[in-house]
């Protein structure tokens, strides 16, 4: 029997190692682990509470509601793309990318995210792209003008633009901050 278990939280490859690990200890063998979700393979229907419990000792979540699993691939996708695959932002469709990857039209998907995640997808990733220049500006390997070209901005003026909207600070400024005002991804709204 093949099931697929949603779960909140996976943000990084880190997570996708740790979800198939405990996975393994329960004695699932897994066909897929990816952001959001794993695949398994089991004789009898898996033990929903005993994953639950092992995923949230790890900081993470089994999501039973459809309309939840919905939301948390939309946000899977869009971490993948942007915090893993952001070198081809350039002239990127996100609302092309993610009614193809889902399987539905992007006005059903924009109402459904904004009424359970109580923002728009537009908002959550400008703030998942914000988060990724934070990253490249601590690590201080490019310039904000390729921060910009990298991310898909219009200019430099546009990234600065939001990111002192989003952080109340211009992306000069916090690359002189010396602690880290990085936010995990998975407490992103």
């Amino acid at each position: 029997m093949e099931s697929t278990l949603y779960i909140k939280n996976m943000v990084c490859d880190r997570c996708i190692k740790v979800v198939r690990d405990e996975l393994a200890k329960l004695g699932y063998e897994t066909q897929s682990v990816n952001l959001g979700e794993a695949k398994i393979k089991s004789k009898d229907s898996p033990d929903l509470s005993a994953i639950r419990e092992v995923l949230t000792q790890n900081g993470f979540d089994l999501v039973d509601n459809r309309n939840l699993k919905v939301i948390e691939k939309i946000k899977a996708l869009i971490i993948e793309k942007i915090h893993h695959q952001s070198s081809d932002l350039g002239k990127f469709n996100f609302t092309k990318y993610l009614s193809k990857e889902i399987g539905m039209n992007y006005n059903q998907l924009s109402s459904l995210f904004s009424s359970f995640a109580g923002s728009t997808i537009e908002k959550y990733i400008i703030r998942q792209k914000i988060e990724k220049v934070k990253e490249l500006l601590t690590y201080n390997e490019l310039t904000l003008s390729e921060i910009s070209y990298m991310l898909g901005y219009s200019s430099v003026q546009h990234l600065s633009n939001q990111f002192r909207q989003i952080t109340g600070l211009n992306p000069s400024y916090f690359k002189k901050l010396k602690e880290n005002r990085r936010q995990p991804l998975d407490h992103l709204d």
